[in-house]
Formats: structure tokens, sequence, C-alpha cells
């Protein structure tokens, strides 16, 4: 071999290895903001500091503030009604306004009931000589049925996705009556990867929630599921669940210390459907809930997804509420008619309604009562016997100067009414700066006077140094956590806007990955992205709220959450 081809040799030869040496050390610095393993606790603790350091914290001086002892009224923190769309207006003075879940009158596949509305408006439909029609309201069933209940808006018709809210509304008293126990067909299931599916089934020879609940207690599958507060499926899995430990008294002792085993293994809480879709799709969770009807429009479920049906069934039930008068009670009977024609129901089935016909519901009809008794359950079991920590991170930049501000200050002192006793709670503002309001401490009465009197003092000014914000959080938490390593960390982040000062979400996202704190983030008509960015590092939720509902979503996401 000639002097040329050695030297070319030997060239390609360096080149590869530089190559490999570039190419991998690429990888591992990548890998490093990737996998929290790559990270060890005493790195993360040293680039901590050094963030830390870089950041002017003062810590303000406590101020007392005055505490009430009210109960929590849900209807005070709602939202003028007006905030939920129309989805179908009314085209005739003599009408019904109907509540309807969002799965049935949204848009695309999720708009059938509005096409069979719009059409019932054109039927010509009469009532005492007067024509009628109908008019659709676009809003979820537990949010609706905060509506019912609390009386702050009472429509004269309401169908949710089961029958568990109108036993709900029921139950407070208000006057229902069952016009339809079923618009159109669906159910709610178990989505699980096909290889899980398998693995269950060759161990406990079936898939349903009692395989579920013994494959979790065991520690042999990653689950989620939705809050049962707020999501037909979420209240249903949770009802169906507590079933299975005691069929005969869901609330009992046996039924009760059977959720707390289970619970304890439960990774993850989403506070909506959307937001466990996208938890999904990271790959971290084995299985999670859903309706069918999603589960059949969603192409990437369709392979490599097995659905398994739970509980009652999701059938859409239409009520009549209130005192109505007999030509409303008319129309909203001429409305049922109208939706059982066989064309809407192959209309419904097109849009991925009125599948599994064949499946029958697997509980029994429960009471109302004893359903808001289950959610206070798992309100108070939720995170078993460990406490909840958190940290509320809040921008005062000068941009929630006015009204921004003064919203934040309301969702914050609503909110906190629903934040456990057995938790602990701290309090961070930032601007250009950082500034502790409050440092971390048990939620008695003394630390809620004092996280009132600390929202309360609060003022806009400066620009906005969100990272710097998380990153004192993160420190509070990590030394609080090394004094009481049992309890979960939380962090809730209020902005309206994107960072322009301080660090970035480059500088603090290994550490946000390799503490794995979730981290909540609340928008005031904001960038939503970018503080999506923030959430879905450790699949935590991230609200899109304006002035209007931030108290009403905020208080929802603590009542969840703490």
């Amino acid at each position: 071999m000639g002097r040329g081809s050695k030297t070319l040799l030997m060239m390609l030869a360096i080149g590869a290895v530089v190559f490999a040496l570039v190419y991998y050390g690429i990888r591992f610095t990548s890998d490093l903001g990737k996998d929290p393993d790559q990270v060890t606790a005493e790195d993360a603790g040293k680039r901590l500091e050094k963030l830390y350091k870089n950041i002017s914290v003062t810590t303000a001086k406590p101020v007392k503030g005055q505490v009430s002892l009210d109960p929590v009224s849900v209807g005070d923190s709602l939202p003028d009604i007006a905030k939920f769309p129309i989805s179908v207006a009314n085209t005739t003075d003599s009408f019904i306004e109907i509540f309807s879940s969002t799965e049935k009158s949204g848009t695309g596949n999720d708009g059938w009931l509005n096409e069979v509305a719009g059409d019932f408006n054109k039927s010509g439909s009469t009532v005492n000589g007067k024509p009628v029609s109908v008019k659709i309201r676009n809003i979820a069933s537990g949010t609706a049925t905060d509506y019912i209940r609390s009386g702050k808006y009472i429509p004269d018709a309401f169908t949710p996705s089961n029958e568990l809210w109108g036993e709900m509304v029921k139950a407070q008293g208000i006057r229902i009556e069952q016009v339809s126990k079923r618009l159109t067909g669906n159910v709610a299931g178990i989505v699980s990867s096909k290889k899980k599916y398998d693995e269950l089934i060759g161990k406990y020879g079936a898939m349903n929630v009692k395989t579920v609940t013994e494959a979790i207690e065991n520690n042999e599958l990653a689950m989620g599921y939705t809050d049962p507060f707020a999501s037909s499926t979420g209240l249903n899995f949770l009802l169906t669940t507590l079933g299975t430990f005691d069929s005969a008294n869901v609330l009992g002792e046996k039924a009760v210390s059977g959720f707390e085993r289970f619970q304890a293994n439960v990774p993850f809480t989403a506070s909506t459907t959307l937001q466990m879709r996208e938890a999904a799709k990271t790959g971290m969770l084995d299985a999670f809930v859903l309706e069918y009807q999603t589960y059949v429009n969603t192409a990437d479920l369709k392979s490599g997804y097995v659905f398994t049906p739970f509980g009652v069934r999701h059938d859409s039930p239409l009520y009549a509420l209130g005192d109505l008068s007999a030509d409303k009670l008319e129309i909203v009977k001429k409305f049922a008619a109208f939706v059982e024609q066989a064309k809407y129901q192959n209309l419904a089935k097109d849009k991925g309604f009125n599948g599994l016909d064949q499946y029958q519901s697997e509980l029994a009809p429960v009471d109302g009562n004893q359903l808001a008794s289950a959610q206070k359950l798992w309100k108070e079991k939720k995170d078993g016997n460990r406490p909840v920590m958190a940290v509320f991170v809040t921008d005062v930049s000068g941009s929630m100067g006015g009204e921004p501000l003064k919203r934040l200050k309301e969702s914050l002192l609503t909110g906190q009414k629903y934040l456990g006793r057995d938790n602990s709670i701290g309090l961070v503002s930032y601007s250009s700066n950082v500034t502790i309001q409050l440092p971390i401490g048990k939620y008695d009465t003394n630390q809620q006077s004092m996280f009132v009197g600390a929202v309360n003092s609060l003022q806009a000014s400066g620009g906005t140094a969100t990272f710097d914000g998380i990153v004192v959080a993160l420190k509070m938490l990590q030394d609080e956590l090394a004094l009481q390593p049992d309890v979960k960390p939380l962090i809730f982040v209020l902005s309206d806007g994107e960072t322009n000062e301080g660090h970035s979400l480059k500088d603090v996202g290994d550490l946000i990955r390799t503490y794995q704190i979730p981290i909540y983030t609340i928008g005031y008509n904001a960038n939503i992205e970018a503080l999506q960015s923030i959430s879905s590092i450790n699949e935590a939720a991230s609200i899109n709220a304006d002035t209007d509902d931030v108290v009403y979503k905020i208080s929802n996401l603590l009542n969840v959450q703490m």
C-alpha cells in the first residue's frame, strides 16, 4: 500500500474518531436534558445552587390577613354563563335552552347534537300552534352540574355524558325529570397498550377494572385517569374502582382501604381528557381512561391499543329541569323524539357514537349523595398518606397591573379554601427580581392567615423573570424535602406572558426533569404555548384562563391537586 493510501486511511480513521466523539458527546449532552437518571442529585444540587446565586432574592416581612372561615361556595367562583358558547342559537321566541356535554356539542366529530338541533330548528315543529326551537350551550358535564346545583344558572334541559350527574342534581333537591334515557350511545373505557393488555390477560385471565386495580396495587401497571369532580369518565372510574373492593358498600371500610392501596400507586391524575391524551402520547402510561367515541376518532390509537369498557354507560340522557311550563316541557319531549330518528342515529354512528351497544352498565343505580361522598373521599385519599407541599409562583410584572393582578389575587384567595390542612404551602412573587412572600409552612390557620396577607400585598411592576421564580421555588422545595422526604412537591406558576428577563427554559429544563416536580401553569391571556412547554416536562396541566374564568379554573385545579 502506497504512502498516499496510508495517509488517506489515517485521515479517515481520525475523522471517524472525531465524528464519534462529537456525535456521542452531543447525544450525551442531549440525553442529559431528557433522562433524569443521567443527572445525579449531587450535580442537580450544584446546578440549582449556581442558578440561585445569580438571582436577586429577597424575603418579605410576613403580613397576616383576615381569614374567612365560611365554607367554599362553588357558585361564587363560577364565571358568567356567557363564558360558555352557544353552539346552536334558537330561531323562535318559544324555545328551550339545553346544557350539552362537549363531546356532542363541539365541532367536527364532536358536533353531532349541533347538527341535529340545527335540523330541528328548521323542521317547523310547533307547540300549541307556536313555532319552537332549541338553543344548545356547549359545557362540560361537571361544570354544568356546578351551575345547576349552585343555582347560579339553571337551563331548561340538561344532557350530560352519563346519568351520574343527573343523580347529583336530584340529590341537591332541584326538580329534575328524565325525558330520555339515551340520546346517543357511548361508553367509558380503559385504553391500554396492546403489549400491556396481553401481559395482564396472561396473568389475570381478563381485562377489567378489577384487574387494573390489582395490577396497579402490585406496581405492574402505570395508569392515569381524569378528575372525578369535572370528568364524566373520571367520576365513573372512581365509582367503579370503589365497587371492585366492595360492591355492596362503595363507601365502606373495605372499599376505602382498598382504594387507598390502589391510589398510592397511581402515577397521574389529569385535570381534563385533553391533558390525559397528551400525557399518553409520551408513552409513559400503560393505560388511561377515555370515551369510546373519542377512541375511535383518534387515529393513533386504532393500532397498538385496546379499549375495555367499564362502569355505567355514557348514553347522554336528557333531563328537564326546574318548574318548566307545559309548553317548554313539550318542546323537550319533541326534541328527544326528533333525535331518536334513524337518520340522526346513523349520523351519530358516523361520528363515533352508538358503538359497543352490547355493553351493559356494570354498576347498579347510585344515589347522588353517595356520589358526592365518593368525590369527597377521593379528595381526602387521592394522595394516600403523602401530604402535598406546594409553592405558588406569581407573576407581578408591570403587565399584570390592574384587572389581571386583581383577578390573580381573587383566584388565590378563593382557591386556598380548597387546600387540605395536612398540606404545606409557600408563595413566591417575581417581576425583574424574586421575592419570597411566604416561606413554606404547614397550612394551619396561622399559615393561611399569612398566605392571605401575602397575596393581598402583591403589587405589579417591572419585567418578567419567570424561570428565576421557578428556580427559587425549586430551591425552597429541595431544602424542605431534605427535612421532609415523604411529601409530594408541586409548583403552580401564574403568569400573563413570556419571560423577558433572567434565566430561560434552556437553563432550568434539566433541573425540572431531574427533580420530577410537576409544574402547573395558569396563563392570564398569555402565550399558552410558552407555559405549556414548562408544564409538559413532568406531565402537569397548563390552563389558559382569562380574567373572567380564572377564579373557577384555579379553584378546580387546587381542588384536584391539593
